[in-house]
């Protein structure tokens, strides 16, 4: 098999965010493959927007990369108990392309939060936003990094052992899944 190439998707804007960091361990415990990280980057979705000029080039560029990856890795902060605006917004924009990217797609869900809940309330809606797409979302092991400020190293590594373990579990399902 050729080397895979993962997308991750953070549903934080900042660069250097826990669930950026999070995404990028993610890929680093798969091992080798082509790591590509998407931009978030664009206007709320406006259907008269939408209809004046059409899907915005962000959205196209998202839809595309997601249909090019062999996998999709989401990663989500929790923002007053539910994923990110910015990250439902992409998900209503992408919905507006052509085709469906979505479908069939193995997608590892997984979230990072300041919070002991390591974002899991996020986790579990942004797993609904997800059902009308039909991609194939891994169910476990489940990834909800809490505390999330002291969980990475200055390399922004991970260091607890529970969550390497957790990550590098869920990135071998990942794998088996593309393999299928």
């Amino acid at each position: 098999m050729t080397t895979p190439t993962l997308l991750g998707i953070s549903g934080s804007l900042r660069k250097g965010s826990s669930n950026r960091k999070l995404l990028r361990e993610a890929a680093r415990l798969f091992g080798p493959c082509t790591y590509v990280e998407a931009d978030l980057q664009m206007p709320l979705y406006d259907g008269d927007l939408e209809e004046a000029e059409g899907v915005v080039e962000p959205a196209v560029t998202l839809s595309r990369q997601i249909a090019d990856a062999d996998a999709v890795l989401i990663s989500t902060p929790e923002y007053n108990k539910g994923p990110s605006g910015a990250l439902k917004n992409a998900l209503d924009w992408v919905s507006r392309t052509d085709g469906n990217p979505w479908a069939g797609k193995p997608v590892a869900v997984m979230s990072s939060a300041a919070g002991r809940a390591g974002g899991e309330r996020a986790q579990l809606i942004l797993r609904t936003y997800m059902v009308p797409f039909r991609p194939r979302l891994l169910m476990g092991p489940e990834m909800h990094l809490a505390a999330a400020g002291s969980q990475f190293d200055d390399a922004d590594q991970l260091t607890g052992e529970m969550y390497i373990k957790d990550l590098t579990a869920l990135m071998e399902n990942l794998k088996a899944e593309i393999r299928v």
